[in-house]
């Protein structure tokens, strides 16, 4: 039996035991379309119990998976390499190592991917989908060049207008996306005049990180809701947009310091904080609130550069565009990607306010565009992830009448 029959053979069986934990759940939305979230369930780990590649050889068995981590190097193939994690531990060890983070891989595999730095090399395309009448918010990892196909699910948000702010709550769920959630990552929030924006991680983003004070806060730590939901708010950006009370002609001017990610890591050879795990449908693994503690410890999950807190923030600002005196507009260079004129479009470049630390100011860390009615393309690269760029994307969706 050849090693391609072994490897087809074995894709087939896990195919087929996840079609039959599908059809057990035939009451149930299928939420094939999420990233990492092909895993198994438990009846279908019950049949892998019963399967033949259960007592497969180590060496043989990692030698497949390698195999199949290789050459299903994209979606909707990539599901296998999910699917591969979820059949037992050491199955899930090996694909963990195999599978590395996106700065390297260019891939977005397992959910946690969506919180690691995007690759170095080239931008990963993106799309955002708005729902007007749910006020709601869907990212899409582009599968093909076209500025418009089915893509990859990655997150959701919902808009939730307040008295004196607003907040757009981030999930992997797009049909929960409560804060209660146990697929709550984060958030962004807003002042009043939406000009300031803050974006939150329900997890610690780097060693050393502080959770801010909130109600929210108090009632997980008074055992008022759940514990199963994340329990922190850590800030891991700032968003100002550039008040405009003379009304001066212009686009909007935009200013974003990175809390999470270090000056350092846009060096050559520098590197920006990574989470490598996220905890979810863990009770235990969600940290207690801090409710006596001024700091919170270094959570086991992340790998952070050395003297974190002692570096300066990463400072990004918007890409000034030139005026186009034939056309009579404010142009920039979107390669493509965007094709409707709007004040929401914009590039994120390095602010020349983080010194003289070799970083290359022309280049376009995040792009974001209008391409159709409530359809806009994302491009994010290194150090952002996909949460982070997301995040500053929604920002662009609030009205801003002191800005423009």
């Amino acid at each position: 039996m050849s090693f391609r029959s072994i490897i087809h053979d074995m894709r087939e069986e896990i195919g087929s035991i996840s079609r039959k934990g599908c059809e057990v759940r035939h009451g149930v939305r299928s939420r094939s379309h999420r990233v990492g979230h092909d895993g198994l369930r438990p009846i279908q780990i019950d049949a892998m119990k019963q399967s033949c590649w259960i007592n497969l050889p180590p060496e043989l068995l990692r030698d497949v998976l390698v195999r199949i981590e290789e050459s299903e190097s994209a979606w909707p193939e990539r599901k296998d390499v999910v699917a591969c994690a979820g059949v037992c531990r050491s199955w899930r060890e090996i694909m963990k190592e195999l599978v590395k983070i996106p700065e390297f891989s260019q891939k977005l595999t397992f959910p946690i991917s969506l919180k690691q730095p995007a690759p170095r090399e080239s931008p990963l395309q993106c799309f955002i989908k708005r729902n007007r009448a749910s006020q709601t918010y869907s990212l899409y990892l582009g599968l093909t060049q076209a500025l418009m196909d089915n893509g990859k699910f990655l997150l959701a948000a919902r808009r939730c207008r307040r008295a004196t702010c607003t907040d757009y709550l981030i999930s992997l769920d797009a049909d929960d996306m409560s804060k209660g959630s146990n697929s709550y990552i984060g958030k962004l929030r807003s002042n009043f005049l939406g000009t300031k924006f803050t974006v939150y991680d329900s997890q610690p983003p780097h060693c050393g990180a502080v959770a801010s004070k909130s109600h929210f806060n108090r009632l997980v730590g008074s055992k008022q809701v759940s514990p199963r939901i994340p329990a922190g708010n850590y800030s891991v950006a700032h968003i100002a947009y550039e008040l405009n009370v003379l009304g001066s002609r212009g686009p909007r001017r935009m200013n974003c310091v990175m809390d999470s990610i270090p000056i350092s890591a846009m060096e050559p050879g520098g590197a920006a904080p990574i989470q490598t795990e996220l905890p979810l449908n863990c009770m235990e693994s969600f940290p207690p609130a801090p409710l006596f503690r001024s700091k919170s410890t270094c959570a086991p999950s992340l790998s952070c550069p050395v003297n974190f807190q002692k570096e300066r923030k990463l400072i990004l600002k918007n890409k000034s565009p030139r005026w186009h005196e034939q056309l009579q507009c404010w142009c920039l260079n979107f390669r493509g990607r965007v094709t409707v004129a709007s004040v929401k479009n914009f590039q994120l470049v390095a602010s020349e306010e983080n010194g003289p630390s070799g970083q290359d100011y022309d280049r376009v860390i995040l792009q974001f565009g209008k391409v159709g009615k409530d359809l806009f393309t994302m491009d994010y690269g290194y150090p952002l992830s996909a949460f982070q760029a997301f995040a500053i994307c929604l920002s662009s969706f609030d009205t801003k009448i002191a800005c423009e």
